[in-house]
């Protein structure tokens, strides 16, 4: 006899769960996040119990692995889990793991197992260890040739026992962790085409940060392609940080008036600040609560703690560096990981790599700075770049 059982997404939040008194807006923003995703994709059910979500798919053209998979990259989510739900009976259970692995094994077989067992209800009479080694049995009375492996098992079937139901699953998709974006406030990432800055965007996410992006173009210095770049890069991280907005900066006529009145030495630091300048202005009209940049300590020459500690007097808005303490390598592995890499790479300049001092200063002495600056009209530049902000919507 084939047993009902229904197919549905078992979905585990990470440390949202010991935010204590704020639970519950943690586990609403996670649920929201969690939709957003689903009604692009699928028409659904969603449940929670006992701090799990359950998804259960009524049509899509997607898999469920794959709308797993895009699941994946919302922040909160540790784990997702193709579970099968049956009713809460013990014999069912056994009976339902004896066609269950049998059905796996005739599509991909494996030469040993394990059950791991979680009895979340404490009403249900038989003990979690008792129940893993009953439903071990089953297994190896329809797959005799086949052995336990409690430490390196081929394949583990885990077994959740809850108030009304058993969920049975034998694979996860691990997720990226960290906490649903939202529940952080707002920041405005400065995004370049490099590999730094997208990175420090989905860092920044991952601690529930909601992202607004600028960019600063400068045709015909840098080309339609380095801006399409960048837009593709806002595409590559929108799964994770529901970045919907991209500001376009159009920023030649600014650059052109700091190289030709600034000293050259100084370009770099003097375009930094004039750029932060900018993002101010854009924050405070997004709703922003800080500015998110991708720099890391002593990289390059504006990178330098005091070429830091210059930019930041030019911000209006706590800046956030999450990259500050993180090796190239390292920062490259994370690209890699998240598929902006490639992208990032690709050869179009952007602002930042032109107009650049052959020596710049990599010890800035902010006074100096402050007198090199009174040539400029700061207010009438950002002005100009309000006026002519290109948004494009990713």
């Amino acid at each position: 006899m084939k047993i009902q059982a229904i197919k549905t997404l078992l979905i585990k939040p990470g440390e949202m769960m010991l935010k204590g008194d704020n639970r519950h807006l943690f586990e609403k923003q996670l649920k929201d996040n969690i939709q957003s995703v689903l009604d692009e994709v699928c028409t659904y059910n969603i449940t929670t119990e006992s701090g799990r979500y359950y998804v259960y798919i009524n049509k899509s053209d997607y898999t469920e692995q794959e709308i797993a998979s895009m699941l994946c990259k919302v922040f909160g989510i540790v784990g997702i889990s193709v579970a099968y739900r049956i009713e809460q009976d013990e014999q069912l259970l056994y009976e339902f793991l004896s066609q269950f692995s049998k059905q796996i094994y005739e599509k991909s077989p494996f030469s040993t197992f394990r059950v791991t067992t979680k009895r979340a209800d404490k009403d249900f009479p038989t003990q979690s260890t008792e129940v893993s080694s009953k439903a071990g049995a089953v297994i190896l009375s329809v797959l005799p040739d086949i052995k336990v492996d409690l430490f390196h098992p081929g394949i583990n079937f885990n077994i959740e026992i809850r108030k009304k139901h058993i969920y049975v699953y034998h694979e996860e998709y691990k997720a990226h962790g960290g906490i649903p974006v939202g529940t952080s406030g707002k920041a405005l990432l400065m995004l370049s085409g490099g590999i730094d800055s997208p990175i420090a965007g989905y860092m920044m996410a991952k601690r529930g940060l909601q992202l607004e992006a600028v960019y600063f173009h400068s045709a015909p210095y840098t080309s339609e392609k380095a801006k399409e770049k960048v837009i593709d890069l806002a595409k590559i991280i929108k799964p994770y940080t529901q970045l919907n907005r991209l500001h376009v900066v159009h920023f030649t006529k600014p650059q052109m008036e700091i190289y030709e009145k600034c000293p050259h030495n100084e370009l770099t630091i003097i375009m930094r600040r004039v750029m932060m300048y900018v993002a101010n202005e854009i924050a405070r009209m997004s709703n922003c609560k800080g500015i998110i940049t991708g720099e890391s300590l002593a990289q390059v020459a504006s990178q330098t703690i005091e070429s830091l500690t210059v930019t930041d007097h030019a911000a209006d808005f706590l800046v956030l560096r999450p990259l500050i303490g993180m090796d190239k390598a390292e920062i490259v592995d994370m690209a890699r990981k998240i598929g902006t890499f490639e992208t990032s790479i690709e050869p179009y300049e952007d602002c930042c790599t032109i107009f650049v001092a052959k020596h710049p200063k990599t010890r800035p002495v902010l006074d100096r700075i402050l007198q090199s600056e009174k040539v400029l009209d700061i207010d009438k530049i950002v002005e100009h770049c309000i006026l002519n902000l290109e948004v494009v919507r990713i």
